[in-house]
């Protein structure tokens, strides 16, 4: 700091030192100034939700275990050991409707000897199934009959159900799972909403059936996972979420990666899909486990951890211009610098030439955007290079500029290849579900309950993604996949579904 009490010296050449060394004093305020002002305007434009009540942080820390463990039991096959505190079944309440299908054998007659069959009694058995907008009963009947001749007995057999020895119907499983990862409502309050309906559900059976249900599906989550990187571009991008750390009670960062496929832009007919995997940390050995079957481009932004991925040369790299405007947009709500307008300006007239180019096939676009765009990008590249010279490296600006320069000579390859994008907001859109789920059941419970939450994610986006309603989609896919077989699985991928 200045000494503000010094005589100014009568010495001109003193006189011109104590000058500089004065307005290289202003000069380093000015910056610190202006990227305290950047930083005060990043902390205004984020929003914190209220903090939450205590028993509801223990309500999602109990939900979220619960999960896991259902996962992991359907898993690996094993009988579950009930727990002396879980709440016992409860009759299905007379009020809700029932709907009474009756299964027999198909035939009057006796398989082994032809001889009539006569009615002795019958099994009933009550499954709870939720139809939009109401609960409903189905009451199964099955009538056993005994051959009037040869005594022989017959039963039609109880078809195959989502949860074995479980009453929950398909439609209720996908109810519970679409309330809670599209519509982002935590299993408690799903219990609170069914019981003020009558029906007493309690939060850890929906827990059960979520994690039992999940791992049904998984087959399904991987098919979709195998038709996302047969693509020739993808997308890739990942968000936190925070996950219990075992035995510490307090959470650590996992991550949910998203890697999605989208040709729509270029007139392609491949359905588009979504796919998302879980990991406890954020290291760079995930996405390359993740896609160590891939060749083709992916469009990310600027993680050290992708570094990797793009060595070998079976992935290319594809930057997200959409990254660099945003840099440019944070800069000029905080400071309304008339260079970060114009570079927003430039960038504009990039996505403008994208917006007419879209829905044409891959070797239209490149011939618009080296007609129209390439000249736009060449010239918007060599314009930052020019603002560097004329303002302080060290402001947010320039920091802006910087980043701009190192990403728009990786988002190059978009100019000659029409199968590619000018941004990653194919895979940033597939994160806002998680981003809003997020703020609702605050961490996930271990690594099989954020692995329950990805095979979720991955199901619900990708029926979203093609126009189809998920709910009915989930009915009708758990009510098959008992029976279904493993080999033709794909038939009961969304953009297949009757």
């Amino acid at each position: 700091m200045l000494d503000v009490t010094k005589l100014l010296p009568e010495d001109p050449a003193e006189l011109r030192a104590f000058t500089a060394l004065l307005l290289a004093e202003v000069k380093a305020q000015a910056v610190l100034i202006e990227k305290l002002q950047h930083q005060l305007a990043g902390q205004r434009a984020h929003r914190f939700g209220a903090s939450s009540e205590t028993s509801e942080q223990l309500q999602l820390a109990l939900e979220t275990t619960e999960i896991a463990i259902a996962a992991m039991t359907a898993k690996l096959c094993q009988p579950e050991d009930a727990p002396a505190d879980k709440p016992k079944r409860k009759p299905i309440p007379d009020h809700i409707p029932r709907v009474e299908v009756e299964l027999t054998p198909g035939s009057a007659e006796c398989a082994q000897c032809g001889g009539k069959l006569r009615r002795l009694a019958e099994d009933v058995t009550e499954e709870l199934e939720y139809v939009p907008g109401r609960f409903i009963v189905n009451r199964i009947v099955r009538p056993r009959f005994a051959c009037s001749c040869c005594e022989r007995f017959s039963q039609a057999p109880l078809p195959s159900r989502p949860i074995e020895r479980g009453r929950p119907g398909p439609g209720l499983l996908a109810h519970v799972l679409v309330n809670k990862y599209a519509d982002h409502l935590p299993l408690y309050r799903q219990s609170q909403i069914f019981d003020r309906e009558g029906v007493g559900l309690d939060r850890s059976t929906l827990a059960d059936w979520v994690g039992k249900s999940t791992a049904l599906l998984e087959p399904l989550a991987d098919a979709i996972g195998r038709h996302v990187l047969a693509g020739q571009a993808i997308f890739a991008d990942d968000t936190p979420v925070a996950m219990l750390a075992p035995g510490t009670g307090k959470t650590q960062t996992a991550r949910l990666w998203a890697y999605g496929r989208d040709e729509r832009p270029w007139g392609s007919a491949i359905p588009p899909a979504s796919w998302y995997q879980f990991s406890s940390d954020r290291k760079g050995q995930h996405p390359k486990d993740h896609l160590s079957k891939y060749t083709g481009w992916m469009h990310a932004d600027g993680y050290a951890g992708f570094e990797e991925l793009y060595l070998s040369g079976e992935i290319g790299e594809v930057a997200c211009l959409a990254h660099v405007r945003r840099k440019f947009v944070d800069v000029h709500k905080a400071q309304g610098s008339a260079i970060a307008d114009e570079a927003i300006r430039r960038i504009a007239t990039l996505y403008a030439v994208e917006k007419a180019a879209r829905g044409s096939p891959p070797d239209k676009r490149v011939e618009i955007r080296q007609a129209e765009a390439k000249p736009a990008f060449d010239g918007l590249e060599a314009w930052l290079n020019s603002q560097l010279h004329d303002i302080s490296g060290k402001s947010p600006l320039a920091a802006a500029i910087r980043y701009a320069l190192t990403r728009m000579a990786r988002l190059r390859p978009y100019l000659d290849h029409g199968i590619l994008e000018i941004d990653n907001n194919t895979a940033e859109r597939a994160m806002r579900s998680v981003a809003l789920g997020r703020k609702n059941y605050l961490f996930v419970g271990s690594q099989t309950g954020g692995k329950s939450a990805a095979i979720a994610y991955t199901l619900i986006e990708t029926a979203k993604l093609n126009g189809v309603d998920p709910q009915a989609w989930l009915t009708e896919t758990l009510a098959r996949i008992p029976d279904h077989k493993i080999n033709r699985i794909d038939d009961l991928l969304p953009w297949n579904a009757r």
